[in-house]
């Protein structure tokens, strides 16, 4: 068959072609902080207000241009719209489930909840730190783990001073629990 005559992916399966989100165990509620929310949202906000429009512009633009089959203008701004579209759906459905958790109320102090920041050392001396956040707020990068890691999972309930147990892929390791601190009450709006 002429490649001409196939079409490279059908609108009704562009969902399956969206990056993999992280997904909320069965059952669990999508915990959330408060600067996780509000990035969420600024981020919704923003493909509505300001990038959807902007490309809807463009997409009708190019297709005013006449045929739209070999308009680059037209099929490129087509896909992006359906790109921005799938977000606005996945923001949207993450936002309605998110339980926001201000964990600067925390009365524990010294105990390791959602929120927390944790220092914490490995037997061979190595010093960690990492904060316990939602799924939708990991960013290993500056050691923000989605409550559901198994880092987390070991670290949760322990206390300063508590030695528990971390499962890796290399079998158990055991860990220290050197430090916990929780953020200042948020101020942002």
């Amino acid at each position: 068959m002429n490649k001409a005559f196939v079409k490279e992916s059908s609108e009704e399966n562009d969902d399956d072609l969206d990056v993999a989100q992280p997904a909320i165990p069965a059952g669990a509620k999508n915990y959330i902080t408060p600067a996780g929310y509000r990035r969420l949202r600024d981020e919704l906000l923003h493909l509505i207000d300001e990038e959807r429009p902007e490309v809807v512009k463009l997409v009708s633009w190019a297709a005013s241009n006449g045929d739209r089959s070999e308009n680059g203008d037209y099929i490129y701004g087509k896909r992006r719209l359906r790109e921005i579209d799938r977000r606005i759906r996945f923001l949207t459905k993450r936002l309605d489930l998110a339980e926001i958790v201000d964990s600067s109320k925390q009365e524990n102090v010294d105990q390791v909840f959602f929120g927390a920041t944790v220092d914490y050392e490995t037997q061979d001396g190595e010093t960690h730190t990492v904060t316990i956040v939602g799924v939708d707020e990991v960013d290993l990068d500056h050691g923000r783990v989605s409550w559901i890691s198994p880092v987390a999972r070991a670290l949760v309930k322990a206390r300063i001073g508590d030695q528990v147990t971390l499962h890796t892929p290399a079998g158990p390791e055991p860990i220290d629990v050197v430090d916990v601190h929780y953020p200042p009450p948020d101020t942002g709006g």
